[in-house]
């Protein structure tokens, strides 16, 4: 299991106690062994997929204890234990959090100085960091994530409720905004009405109309069955198609993902949960709310100084 960021601060500080310099990528490994870290867990990556979690909690700890001033970073990636970290470590401390960081000066300092200027916020985040273990980073990630799924789910539970010819629209509107089609208007005239709820026709695979793509969408509550599936393949050999989407507002059976999987044409079953996702990524039915930038310090640009 990762150790909470919290729990890696003494180890860090153990491992480098020997007063030599040490790369970040040879702590990151010496924490790992000594948490027994599988493989995967050492690979496993923060929900934006940049970097592993153990990764991003060692990073954290090193900015913490720096700011403590337990350790230094004489050059870009390296690490070394500073004096107050080896007198720390000689009082055998049973372990260092956040809560003791913020009795030392200089942390304290540091800390109270970037904190928000929201007094209801500050002590929200603290609680939160201290409670989860998380980096202020994976708190933002993790936050990120869970709005994006409750969006998601709003937004199928409206798309459930639309009109068959607004589902066409949105359908239409998704697969332009994907790249496919052109123009509404080009996307429109390929488009058939199946009268079925749903949408049965065909697409421009690009603007230049190069080949075509057959689309069926299914606007249910139901899970579309295998047979369903089955007979929009056959649709597609028997006009000699060569790819097609499957889109709906439910689900499909293992059994749909194993058969489109062994056959050709190429056909790719769209859920309702990647639907929605698709229209959050591509903008569909939803708007801006609020936009936070996260930056980090562009050390190339110091180096040319």
């Amino acid at each position: 299991m990762i150790p909470d960021f919290q729990k890696i601060m003494l180890p860090l500080l153990k491992v480098i106690s020997d007063g030599d310099e040490h790369p970040l990528r040879e702590v990151i490994s010496k924490i790992s062994d000594e948490f027994g870290l599988s493989e995967e867990e050492r690979a496993e990556l923060l929900p934006s997929g940049n970097q592993p979690i153990i990764d991003n909690r060692v990073g954290w700890v090193r900015t913490y204890l720096k700011k403590a001033q337990l350790l230094e970073n004489p050059r870009r990636g390296i690490l070394k234990i500073s004096q107050a970290g080896k007198q720390l470590l000689e009082s055998k401390p049973e372990k260092i959090d956040v809560k003791f960081l913020k009795t030392l000066p200089g942390f304290k300092e540091w800390h109270e100085t970037s904190s928000s200027k929201d007094d209801e916020i500050t002590p929200v985040i603290e609680k939160t960091e201290i409670e989860t273990g998380k980096t202020p980073e994976e708190l933002l990630e993790y936050s990120f994530v869970s709005i994006k799924e409750q969006l998601a789910s709003e937004l199928l539970d409206k798309v459930k409720s639309s009109t068959p010819a607004f589902f066409e629209i949105l359908v239409i509107d998704l697969l332009i905004k994907m790249g496919y089609g052109g123009s509404r208007r080009e996307a429109g005239q390929v488009m058939g009405k199946s009268g079925d709820g749903g949408i049965d026709g065909l697409i421009k695979e690009d603007k230049l109309g190069l080949d075509t793509i057959y689309v069926q969408a299914k606007r249910w509550e139901n899970q579309v069955t295998i047979h369903q599936v089955r007979d929009f393949a056959g649709s597609l050999l028997g006009k000699k198609a060569k790819k097609g989407i499957f889109i709906t507002t439910s689900s499909y059976p293992g059994s749909a993902k194993e058969f489109v999987g062994s056959i050709e044409p190429k056909i790719v079953l769209i859920d309702g949960k990647e639907l929605a996702e698709l229209m959050i990524e591509y903008n569909v039915g939803v708007a801006t709310k609020k936009a936070y930038e996260v930056k980090r310090l562009d050390t190339d640009y110091f180096d040319e100084v």
